[in-house]
């Protein structure tokens, strides 16, 4: 198998949409720093707010993309600082679809 590179990786997991906001996870600040590390993908998840109901579903959306690639994933999570936060609450707003 071809190995990926960064480029490719964050191509692929920017298509990956929220469930109910029609925006994808990097666009709405939810997936960032995407490193590659010989075949371990490591991301940041940010979170608006500490322990969301679907943050292990956001997080296996992004999973099953990896090892569909032949990766393995690491992952850190943290909560939104206020500016990320707001900017995400305004998107939110903008781009809701629902469950």
């Amino acid at each position: 198998m071809e190995m990926q590179t960064k480029e490719q990786i964050t191509a692929e997991l920017n298509k990956i949409f929220h469930p109910a906001i029609n925006l994808s996870l990097m666009e709405l600040g939810i997936l960032q720093d995407i490193d590659l590390w010989y075949d371990t993908v490591i991301v940041t998840f940010v979170f608006p707010f500490p322990n969301i109901p679907i943050a292990d579903k956001l997080i296996q959306s992004i999973q099953n993309v990896v090892e569909k690639m032949g990766l393995q994933m690491q992952y850190i999570v943290r909560v939104m600082k206020t500016e990320e936060k707001e900017a995400f609450l305004r998107m939110e707003k903008e781009a809701w679809k629902g469950l």
